[in-house]
Order: structure tokens, then sequence, then C-alpha cells
């Protein structure tokens, strides 16, 4: 099948299971900025109950999760499917839940969530960043703008899981010449910085894949690759110093 072709039929099944409310297509292939191999990302928004079984009963190959078991947050599930020979992933999104979260953003209010793969974990609001940028192909969904009051009270939020990152790592890892965990502090020390500097931005954030370039904080490479077990304070200090200016200029 052609890409247009095998987009409608995807999400045209995908419409028809029972309580799916509405279908979009997301990640790269959304922003026009998708590879030849770049897999496919549908969401579906359901209503109330929603029955993975029923998305089994479909027979596309792959696997299909239990709702809830992708951390039982707002990422609460989805399938890695093989469809027409293409990689597909399906994300499960309840409508009571974005609209709870939609509710709070509005409020300046948001979560912060684990999630494998996410160095930083997700912000709630990561549902939104999705509506906001991802491109409806079945029923109606809102297009939120970044709410302004999410975006003065969110960077704070950031920078503090930031700061108390690398403070922890400078008095207890860095003095004891431990690399490894000084490295990952700081890696994660910057993808939150870089969540701070979006969010004062304005700027949606939908996963880590380009976060650090997105918040001009690519320079972070240098540093954990010039990391030495007898220089992991002074490391630590220059970590800080850097993302702590780029988060007050954001401001």
């Amino acid at each position: 099948m052609a890409e247009a072709e095998f987009e409608t039929h995807v999400a045209d099944r995908l419409a028809e299971l029972p309580g799916v409310r509405a279908v979009s297509l997301g990640g790269s292939r959304a922003q026009g900025a998708h590879r030849t191999d770049s897999d496919w990302d549908f969401a579906i928004y359901y209503r109330g109950r929603f029955e993975p079984q029923h998305l089994r009963d479909v027979g596309w190959p792959g696997e299909v999760s239990e709702l809830g078991a992708w951390g039982g947050g707002v990422f609460n599930g989805g399938a890695w499917l093989r469809i027409d020979d293409r990689p597909v992933d399906v994300h499960y999104r309840d409508l009571d839940v974005v609209e709870h979260v939609l509710d709070e953003a509005r409020a300046g209010r948001f979560e912060w969530q684990p999630l494998m793969f996410h160095l930083a974990g997700i912000p709630s609001y990561l549902v939104l960043a999705e509506l906001a940028i991802n491109r409806v192909l079945h029923g109606e969904l809102p297009r939120p703008e970044f709410p302004q009051p999410l975006r003065e009270a969110a960077p704070e939020v950031w920078w503090q899981q930031a700061s108390l990152t690398l403070t922890y790592a400078r008095a207890n890892h860095a003095p004891h010449g431990r690399l490894a965990e000084t490295a990952g502090a700081i890696a994660q020390a910057a993808c939150q910085s870089a969540h701070a500097v979006l969010a004062a931005r304005g700027e949606w954030v939908t996963n880590e894949k380009r976060l650090l370039a997105r918040a001009g904080l690519r320079e972070v490479d240098q540093l954990i690759a010039g990391l030495a077990p007898e220089s992991l304070v002074a490391a630590v200090d220059q970590a800080q110093a850097h993302l702590e200016a780029a988060v007050t200029a954001a401001r």
C-alpha cells in the first residue's frame, strides 16, 4: 500500500474498535520529519473503558499491552505492531484523563511521571503536546495552546528537580570518583533543564529525542565526554552553572 492508503487503512480500523472516539497520527510522520524507515505512531482516544483484546482480535502481529502496563500514568499502554510489513505503535489515550490534564495545565499544575526510555521522566502535559502536534484522522480532538499559567509554573518545577539532582551528585558521587553515577546525574539534570527551557518558551515536548538540541543544551555532551574521576566535583559545578544560566535566560 502507498503511504496515504496505509494511513487511512490503519486509522479506519482503529476507529472501529469499541469505545474509540478519535484516532490521531503522531511522531515524525505527523510533523513531516520522518524518514522512509520511520515507524507509524497512532493514538486511539477512548471514553470510559477500552478493552485491549479488541485490538488483539484485529489480528495484526505484534504485542498489545493491557491498560496501565506502560507505567499506569498518562502514558497508560499501547501496542507494537507490524502491519503491511511496517512498524506501527499504537498508544492508548483516556479522554477523561486528557481532559483532566488540560484543566490542570490551564491552572498551572502538572504531574511528573517516570517512563521507560526517558531520562527526565515525563510531564503529564505530554498528552496535551500530542493534541497540539498530532494530526487527527478520525473524530474531533482539542488542539490546545501552551497555557500561560503552565508556562509560568513549570520551569521552576523542572529546574528544582535538575538542581537537586546535581546537588546530590556533588555531595554523594563526585567526591568519591563515581564517574558513571555522576555522568548519569548530569545527563538527567540536562534533560530536566531542557524541559524547563522549553516550558518557559511555551513549546510542547512529546519525547526526549531532540530535547537537548531544541533547548540549546547540546554542549553538555562535551562536558560528559571529558569527565575524569579526579575532576567530577568541578564538572558538576560547571554543569550547574551552565544549566542554570540557560534556564534563567529562557524565563
